[in-house]
């Protein structure tokens, strides 16, 4: 039977929490967190090079956003021009005349503002 009252007991479980411990700051550096001393304070890790990486990945992702800003202004530019609306009309007016659109000798309604 066991001495729970030992010495052994009390190294074993001093052991035990300095294992946890060391176990514990090893994921933490592991993962970028912040490790703890011995008294439960926190120490930061000092800046590597990833946070410099990570600041020329983002600059790069801006860039390339703002690229994408511009190219959805220009679509949505031409999507609401005077002159996509005419193609449309035109492409009304052949299919008619195939007799996709149904009857072929209705006119088709064209405003005049927009011509």
């Amino acid at each position: 039977m066991m001495d729970w009252g030992g010495p052994f007991f009390v190294i074993a479980i001093i052991a035990l929490s300095m294992g946890g411990w060391l176990i514990n700051n090893w994921i933490r550096a592991k993962h970028g967190y912040a490790l703890e001393d011995e008294w439960g304070g926190k120490t930061a890790l000092p800046a590597t090079a990833d946070k410099s990486e990570l600041v020329r990945e983002n600059a790069a992702l801006r860039s390339e956003l703002k690229t994408v800003h511009d190219r959805v202004a220009v679509l949505e530019r031409i999507v609401t021009d005077k002159g996509y609306g005419l193609s449309e009309e035109i492409e009304a007016l052949r299919d008619q005349r195939r007799g996709v659109g149904g009857d072929q000798t209705a006119p088709l309604p064209i405003d005049k503002e927009r011509a």
